[in-house]
């Protein structure tokens, strides 16, 4: 019989680069990595954000430091990516995490921005962190990218196209690069989220999220961002090295659910 491998399930010491971190599921994704002694580069369009995030980390005995990125301007990318590989001398890990809300109609007067502000920054960002991550990716011991999409990229809602596009568009660009990286040995994955607490839904009364869940969901409720963090932390463990163009739902069993 084959020999017993023991394989890693540990990020100490990788360095991972987190965007939309300065709240919800970046957040958590950032604190949690830390936690597990990754070192995080905390980005996010907020500058302050992005530093409270990363004193946060500090203050728990992490390591972290923050930038201010705006994910649709290709220049601050290329400049982000390289400013964290000097800084942590290396990288490991990309969480394309950063997103925004839409909500438009079709025939709205303000569908055309609202269409490519959503396809800028939760699409179009995504291969170009990547392309400006590849080189120090190459490098690594354990290369990982996870790119965070939505339920919404599997069924969808009303006034909500420009986002389904885009997070649909993940889902695909997740599926293709895995196979055009794996022979590098980087893996790529993707996570849909459901229904999670975040800045964007704590807009929803409770009790609409409270019905919204026990109709939808089959665990009945809302799911906490770090309950996506660990998550995202599964599929860049080391051990984790033979899991590639994945799309996986964390939505308590909204898509499984069919009434």
């Amino acid at each position: 019989m084959p020999e017993f491998k023991k394989l890693s399930r540990s990020v100490q010491g990788l360095t991972a680069l987190v965007t939309g971190a300065a709240s919800g599921m970046g957040r958590a994704t950032a604190r949690v990595f830390a936690a597990e002694g990754a070192n995080v580069a905390v980005t996010d369009v907020s500058g302050d954000g992005a530093k409270a995030v990363a004193h946060e980390i500090a203050a728990n005995g992490g390591t972290a430091a923050a930038w201010a990125l705006d994910v649709g301007s290709r220049e601050a990318i290329e400049r982000v990516v390289s400013e964290v590989s000097a800084h942590f001398g290396g990288l490991d890990i990309i969480v394309n995490n950063a997103g925004l809300s839409v909500r438009v109609a079709i025939d709205d007067p303000a569908y055309d921005e609202a269409w490519a502000k959503a396809i800028a920054v939760m699409l179009t960002a995504h291969p170009r962190i990547i392309r400006a991550a590849l080189p120090y990716l190459r490098k690594s011991r354990c290369p990982r990218i996870v790119n965070i999409a939505s339920t919404e990229a599997l069924g969808a809602t009303a006034l909500h196209s420009p986002y389904s596009a885009a997070k649909g568009g993940v889902t695909g660009l997740t599926r293709s690069l895995a196979v055009e990286l794996g022979r590098d040995g980087i893996t790529v994955n993707c996570i849909c989220p459901g229904p999670i607490r975040t800045a964007i839904t704590e807009r929803i009364p409770e009790e609409h999220k409270t019905i919204y869940a026990r109709r939808r969901t089959a665990l009945g409720r809302y799911g906490d961002p770090e309950e996506v963090a660990h998550m995202t932390l599964s599929l860049c463990l080391p051990a984790a090295s033979f899991l590639t163009g994945a799309v996986i739902p964390v939505d308590g069993g909204l898509m499984a659910r069919n009434a």
